[in-house]
């Protein structure tokens, strides 16, 4: 593009012209502003979202298909109004439950079988009378930290039978309300 330029120039106007030409060329070649547009081989301008914040794979959250959605009251005041949740996880090996403060996520009872205090008392550590003592042990360290309440609400995969129901009935016999929300 610059020798098109100079060969045009010196034909039009003769040498003196040319070497103001030339110039002008060496300036616009050597100023530190890109006179092109940006060029990306799979760069970060390739992938910016909509509104060209930030690339897409750092997005915190999805973005809602009806922003006007109307939320119901409800839905802005559980996690207030049952600020505490109980979470029950079982495995072939282990039972562990846990109490957690919806809002600030902070964990404020936490049992389980593998913790070397109750480790000691039972017989396994999976069986139906090591949840009813995950059960008793989780109450009386949820007592100590003043929660009486809880909601529960089991994972997809989870049927409230068995093991979890003998944790969160354990709960409520030794003193904790527990709300159950079955789909």
């Amino acid at each position: 593009m610059v020798v098109v330029m100079f060969k045009r120039a010196c034909f039009m106007h003769g040498d003196d012209t040319a070497k103001l030409c030339l110039k002008a060329i060496a300036r616009h070649i050597h100023s530190a502003q890109a006179r092109f547009g940006p060029r990306s081989f799979f760069g970060v301008e390739d992938f910016l979202d909509d509104d060209n914040s930030r690339p897409y794979t750092y997005q915190k959250e999805k973005k809602s298909k009806n922003p006007n959605k109307h939320i119901s009251f409800k839905q802005r005041t559980v996690a207030y109004m049952e600020p505490f949740t109980l979470d029950v996880f079982i495995s072939k090996r282990f039972v562990s439950a846990s109490i957690t403060h919806r809002v600030t996520s902070k964990q404020v009872a936490v049992a389980g079988t593998n913790s070397k205090d109750i480790k000691a008392e039972l017989k396994s550590r999976s069986d139906i009378p090591a949840c009813l003592a995950i059960g008793r042990i989780l109450s009386q360290r949820a007592r100590e930290a003043d929660v009486y309440t809880a909601s529960y609400t089991p994972r997809e995969r989870d049927k409230f039978e068995g093991k979890i129901r003998a944790v969160v009935q354990s709960l409520i016999d030794n003193g904790i309300d527990v709300k159950i929300y079955l789909d």
